[in-house]
């Protein structure tokens, strides 16, 4: 009997070894990412041809502790490695793990070389050569703690690699996890009909049917480890391999069962047929270009649906992943009844989206990728008055076709196309909603200390689900943005997503947004009627506008008539946004300056006067290119108090900001020669009436005028 570990990613053990024993293997143990087993030559030889889970197979040599790197050179050295292959071989030191005394795992692999070498030495014969390329024998070892396994590849190439597969799909499964579906799945030991809605290049379909008909895995595999080892029995190999090819071809023309795919890729679909035609099962596997959504399977009885459909950025859109997912999980119940249903996914928040109760949940990897395998039962009424509703979320939806009404017919009218329609109007549904031409951007509140994390996640999915009902809008054109609390320069953090650029209408002017790679789109609609403000006062007047962020307010002012604008803000990146605002709405000139600099070290040195000042510094800011922190409650007179120096005669000063329960400190500034005036019931745009406490904004003149 020889000792053997068959290594499989995490996730894979339970299946392994259930496989392993009914293969023949005496004394299987079950292991990370693996199993233990022993077997007499032929047993491991049926393993190599006919297991369908491992990714490899090896034959265990040594096993035993070591304490420092000299023990584990002395450990490799003991093992008889000309008894095990030829020095005219070559082989390669495959080293897994580390440990106090190697931490490299090269150099673990090149200390169990030296020792390999050195025992052909030792033993009369010539050093066999080191290649990676194409290496003959492949040495395994592994360390955990202070635990080493020596041994080699028995089984060869990488197992899962059956030899069908030409091309795959954007997001291919390897064949031994489909095997592992399977398994999980309960269709290994129940074989029926399967449908893979999601088929890609027909993996899961092409591992069933060759389940189903006996074909051997290693059938076409044409590198096998052990080949080059002197303990090889190639007669007995031949044997399994022609009792193998046998079984077969009986097993594919006797098989009952069938399997259908569908592939909305036509690339795809070309390319799974390929792969099914050379897994040798296209008597069996029928690949079909359609819709997950409106195919209905022909099967008399029903059978399995086993899939691993779309997840993630590469494969689409999340708004869209989550409408696909409530639409399949409707699809399931209503042309599906009676069915088995097993589906994989990176996302259970996508999963979640079925709308459907699991009966199993089985945690596996996909490659590094954590997933979550769920299996269902759709019941045999469940499509009986089950329409495709949003009855979750009804009321959100209904608030939002409320608000709708007046908003849009207000929008038209006063010709702007980016408006709020919904502010956290039902605290379960804590986001904001705003519109901007046919995008919606949905901006999610940090939930309450008193919400778990699951909760939140759950009601913002239901409100991407919902939107699209509510608004007409399709989910490509929804933006998701998370907002926190921000400080300092994460402020405007720019995010990893593509631009969605726009160019929106506001009181006749116009302005650039992007809606996707920022936290902010370049215009805050809660500041509408405070920029017309600054447009309809800046007439011949000189305007300063500090912490300028896109200058959208620079813009009215110009638009206005203003003498000359000044525009600052310590952001290059917003100042050069700023200008391409100036540009769109054609003003060019000299009168038209851009400031990049700290705007309160800009205050403080400034010598120019200005007839108007808007200034909308932020809540808190900790820049590293600023000396010090700025908080707007605490620094407002003394920032308002120096910014006094550059008003002329008869000016005003707007200054607002976006701290809640903001106070102004009326006394301290009066005694700075400054009286302020609360203007923010003027400047309450229609779309954020819902929510007085939005901004604070005060007129400031200085009381000797």
């Amino acid at each position: 009997m020889y000792q053997f570990f068959a290594a499989a990613p995490r996730g894979f053990e339970y299946a392994l070894a259930k496989e392993l024993t009914q293969l023949g293997a005496d004394g299987v143990k079950e292991a990370q990412a693996g199993a233990y087993f022993q077997a007499d030559l032929e047993t491991a030889y049926r393993i190599c041809m006919w297991a369908r889970l491992p990714s490899r197979i090896v034959l265990i040599l040594y096993q035993g502790k070591f304490d420092n790197v000299d023990e584990l050179y002395e450990a490799a050295f003991c093992v008889d490695w000309p008894a095990v292959f030829s020095e005219k071989k070559r082989f390669l030191v495959d080293f897994v793990g580390t440990n106090r005394q190697i931490t490299n795992t090269q150099f673990g692999a090149l200390k169990v070389k030296d020792a390999v070498v050195d025992r052909f030495r030792e033993d009369g014969y010539r050093r066999p050569d080191v290649s990676k390329e194409d290496a003959d024998i492949r040495i395994s070892a592994r360390i955990k703690r202070d635990q080493v396994t020596l041994g080699f590849n028995f089984s060869g190439a990488a197992m899962h690699q059956r030899g069908y597969r030409e091309k795959t799909g954007e997001a291919p499964l390897k064949e031994n996890l489909a095997c592992n579906l399977l398994a999980r799945s309960g269709w290994w030991e129940d074989q029926k009909n399967i449908v893979d809605p999601f088929c890609g290049s027909a993996t899961i379909l092409i591992e069933a049917a060759m389940i189903a008909a006996g074909i051997a895995p290693g059938l076409n595999r044409v590198q096998h480890g052990f080949t080059h080892w002197r303990g090889h029995n190639a007669k007995m190999w031949h044997e399994i391999d022609q009792e193998a090819l046998a079984l077969s071809t009986r097993g594919t023309k006797r098989c009952p069962i069938r399997f259908v795919g569908i592939e909305s890729d036509p690339r795809v679909v070309k390319a799974a047929r390929t792969n099914v035609q050379n897994a040798g099962v296209a008597a069996l596997v029928k690949i079909e270009q359609g819709d997950a959504l409106t195919y209905k399977p022909e099967f008399e009885e029903p059978g399995y649906v086993i899939s691993n459909p779309p997840f993630g950025e590469r494969l689409g859109n999340y708004n869209s992943l989550l409408q696909l997912y409530f639409k399949f999980g409707q699809q399931l119940k209503t042309s599906y009844p009676g069915y088995k249903v097993s589906l994989l996914s990176s996302e259970p928040e996508l999963l979640a989206a079925l709308k459907l109760k699991y009966d199993k949940k089985v945690n596996l990897y996909n490659g590094n990728l954590e997933c979550e395998f769920c299996n269902y039962r759709i019941r045999e009424d469940a499509g009986q008055g089950a329409p495709a509703d949003m009855a979750f979320a009804q009321s959100f939806i209904n608030r939002i076709k409320k608000n709708r009404k007046p908003l849009d017919k207000w929008a038209r009218k006063e010709n702007l196309d980016c408006y709020r329609i919904y502010d956290a109007d039902i605290p379960e549904y804590n986001v904001a909603v705003d519109r901007y031409q046919d995008y919606l951007v949905v901006q999610e509140y940090a939930p309450p200390a008193n919400i778990p994390p699951q909760t939140a996640q759950k009601r913002l999915n239901e409100v991407l689900l919902a939107l699209p009902e509510a608004t007409d809008v399709h989910p490509d054109k929804i933006v998701l943005k998370t907002r926190l609390r921000q400080k300092g320069s994460n402020q405007y953090q720019k995010r990893e997503q593509s631009s969605i650029e726009l160019k929106v209408h506001e009181y006749g002017a116009l302005f650039k947004v992007d809606l996707a790679q920022y936290l902010d789109t370049g215009l805050f609609l809660d500041h509408r009627l405070t920029r017309k403000l600054v447009g309809e006062k800046a007439k011949d007047k000189t305007v300063l506008n500090l912490f300028a962020y896109t200058g959208s307010a620079s813009v009215h002012a110009a638009l206005g008539g203003a003498k000359s604008v000044t525009t600052v803000d310590m952001s290059r990146t917003y100042l050069a946004w700023a200008q391409d605002n100036f540009d769109l709405n054609g003003l060019n000139g000299r009168q038209y300056q851009f400031e990049q600099a700290d705007c309160l070290k800009w205050i403080a040195t400034n010598q120019k006067q200005f007839d108007l000042i808007f200034i909308d510094p932020p809540t808190f800011s900790n820049s590293k290119r600023m000396d010090d922190s700025f908080d707007v409650e605490r620094d407002h007179v003394h920032m308002l108090a120096q910014l006094k120096q550059s008003l002329a005669p008869g000016g005003e000063i707007i200054f607002t900001n976006n701290k809640r329960r903001f106070k102004m400190d009326t006394q301290a500034l009066e005694a700075q020669g400054l009286k302020a005036t609360n203007i923010d019931a003027k400047l309450l745009p229609q779309d954020f009436k819902r929510n007085p406490h939005i901004h604070n904004c005060w007129s400031l003149r200085s009381i000797n005028d």
